[in-house]
């Protein structure tokens, strides 16, 4: 194998030519205003130039953890301090003049981007966590206020991130909604197998006449990281009338196919920061235009309280709004490689595919889904004799590869099935974004082939 990565900008994949509306977007009334445009050929960025953009990462690290903070590069680290400066030179001008000029101008490029309807329907907030808790919030007000029976039902499926299901418990399960998770099978084989599951489990929602008023579905699962066939499990929803549909999708813009109108969701939540380079924390959060999406608000209450979700979202008290204004020189960065952010997507998850297979041919062991089911992330089985056999294994063998190998990666510990006997408990999940080189997982495999080889098991590492 070769000591590098195929080139990032050497890619060959078909991609739309830039669209007439983006040529022609106005922004704020600023015909002057557009998404940039892709570069020429000559303009593409080199691989020595994607090593200068994340000189900033710790040289000592193989970091194949993308997926967990996401990475931001040294020309967006530039723009975003240009944006503080600019408020700490001026607050009062910045605030009246530039802030919300700024903040509908990164709107209309993520309107763009998302194939929504309207800018309207995008606001920008913190992360998808606070997404959620927008969306949740409303869900909670509904079940107290009566509009909602006490018992009728929010589906989520198991894997749902953790944060994610804190929310549900503190505005759903707190207010009288009935949860119902939606247990999932790991490793996966085939998206049928969601689909049953998702469709079991609606049953049950609907059980004794209850209602099921919301589902909540990952695009792309955390830990155990899957790609979620949301398309097919957003179309069921509408068949068997679930009120609403929020897809928590922190993995999603940058790393899988993101479409408003084919999803058909009404909230689509997305980490900016994750796969789209922007700086921390940055998300979008999708909104449908409908009667029963008018009632959202954010959860920190400010001035433009009842001005619209989008609004009040701009402006919760003064902070620092930087990550939120750079993202037209985000979309600048990734379109200095060729065939931009859909390029990125493909290589991305060619590479991550490859090493993956690549370390669980060395170990013996498997993936924890077919590569069609993995984005820019992938699940790789561990060798069963690191004898990982709880979630406190998972992280103390997470901190000793950090501390001894200066490997960065998250450990997953799959607890076996009644009556299994023999089967891989310990995954990791390896993330590939631009800046990795195969050394990185070459890194990992050595280090995970010295521990076997030492006959190290994790009862081994001090509780």
């Amino acid at each position: 194998m070769a000591s590098s990565l195929p080139d990032n900008h050497g890619c060959e994949i078909e991609h739309e030519q830039e669209n007439d509306h983006h040529n022609g977007l106005v922004l704020n009334g600023d015909s002057k205003t557009h998404i940039p445009k892709k570069p020429r050929l000559s303009s593409f960025i080199t691989d020595s130039e994607i090593r200068s953009e994340f000189a900033h990462h710790d040289t000592g690290v193989a970091r194949i953890n993308n997926g967990s903070f996401g990475c931001c590069p040294a020309s967006v680290i530039e723009a975003q301090r240009k944006w503080q400066l600019k408020f700490l030179a001026q607050p009062d001008d910045f605030y009246f003049n530039e802030l919300k000029k700024g903040i509908h101008q990164s709107r209309s490029i993520i309107k763009e981007l998302i194939n929504a309807e309207n800018v309207d329907e995008i606001s920008i907030v913190d992360n998808a966590t606070t997404a959620a808790s927008i969306v949740l919030q409303q869900t909670g007000w509904a079940f107290s206020e009566g509009r909602f029976d006490k018992g009728d039902a929010v589906v989520m499926l198991h894997y749902a991130y953790g944060a994610v299901k804190k929310s549900i418990e503190a505005y759903v399960t707190r207010a009288g909604g009935y949860v119902i998770e939606v247990p999932l099978p790991f490793p996966v084989n085939s998206n049928e197998e969601i689909i049953t599951e998702f469709r079991k489990a609606l049953e049950r929602g609907k059980a004794n006449g209850r209602r099921v008023r919301l589902a909540v579905i990952d695009h792309i699962t955390s830990m155990p990281c899957v790609v979620i066939p949301i398309k097919d499990l957003v179309k069921i929803c509408r068949e068997e009338g679930v009120d609403q549909v929020f897809v928590d999708a922190a993995h999603g813009i940058g790393c899988t196919a993101v479409d408003m109108k084919e999803i058909g969701a009404d909230f689509y939540a997305s980490n900016l920061h994750k796969w789209f380079f922007c700086p921390p924390s940055i998300a979008l959060l999708y909104c449908r235009k409908s009667t029963k999406c008018s009632d959202l608000h954010h959860p920190v209450v400010s001035h433009e309280y009842g001005n619209g979700l989008a609004i009040e979202s701009a402006w919760i008290g003064t902070r620092d709004y930087s990550p939120q204004l750079v993202v037209p020189s985000v979309l600048e960065f990734i379109n200095r490689f060729e065939g931009g952010i859909e390029a990125i997507k493909k290589r991305n998850h060619d590479n991550v595919v490859e090493m993956g297979k690549m370390l669980a041919k060395e170990w013996g062991t498997h993936l924890g889904c077919p590569p069609e089911m993995c984005a820019s992330m992938i699940m790789i089985g561990l060798p069963a004799c690191l004898g990982i056999e709880s979630e406190k294994d998972t992280l103390k063998l997470r901190l000793h590869l950090r501390e001894k190998f200066g490997v960065e990666v998250p450990i997953y510990f799959r607890a076996p099935r009644n009556g299994e006997v023999g089967s891989f408990t310990g995954y990791a999940r390896i993330s590939h974004q631009v800046y990795n080189k195969v050394e990185d997982y070459f890194k990992f495999r050595d280090a995970i082939n010295q521990l076997v080889r030492d006959g190290f098991t994790c009862t081994l590492l001090s509780k």
